[in-house]
C-alpha cells in the first residue's frame, strides 16, 4: 500500500524575512524553545513527534515569507495561552477562541504574515 511508505511529517518550516524578529515572536512571545540551528539561518523547535522550523535561507522554489498555508500548534490550555498572548499585543484573526465539536482553535499571524493556529483537542 502506497501510504505505508510515509511515517509522519518530519518538520514544517516557515520562511521569514528577519530572523531576530521571528525568533523574538516564536521564542519570546509564543515561548517555543530552540532545539537546533544552522548558521543563524535555520532554527528548529522540537514539539514532541514533529519539528517546526523558521528560516531566512532563500532557494528557488522555496516560498517567500508570509506565503505559507498554516501550521497548527497543539496546546494544553488554549484559553490561558490566548489571554497571555493578548497581553503581549498579539492580534488574533478571529476575536474569540473557536469552539468546534472535537477541538478549540485560535488563529493569528507571525510578524511576516504566516498563518498560525493554536489547537486544543477536547
Amino acid at each position: 500500500m502506497q501510504g505505508k511508505a510515509f511515517k509522519k511529517v518530519a518538520f514544517s518550516c516557515y520562511p521569514v524575512s528577519d530572523m531576530e524578529k521571528a525568533r523574538d515572536f516564536y521564542e519570546g512571545v509564543l515561548g517555543l524553545a530552540p532545539a537546533s540551528k544552522l548558521h543563524d539561518q535555520w532554527y528548529e523547535y522540537d514539539l514532541g513527534e514533529t519539528t517546526f522550523a523558521i528560516t531566512t535561507m532563500a532557494a528557488e522554489g522555496f516560498p517567500k515569507p508570509g506565503s505559507q498555508g498554516s501550521v497548527a500548534f497543539e496546546v494544553a490550555d488554549i484559553e490561558n495561552l490566548v489571554e497571555r498572548l493578548r497581553k503581549e499585543n498579539v492580534e488574533f484573526l478571529v476575536p474569540d477562541v473557536c469552539d468546534f465539536p472535537t477541538c478549540k482553535a485560535a488563529f493569528l499571524k507571525d510578524p511576516d504574515g504566516n498563518m498560525l493556529s493554536l489547537h486544543q483537542l477536547k
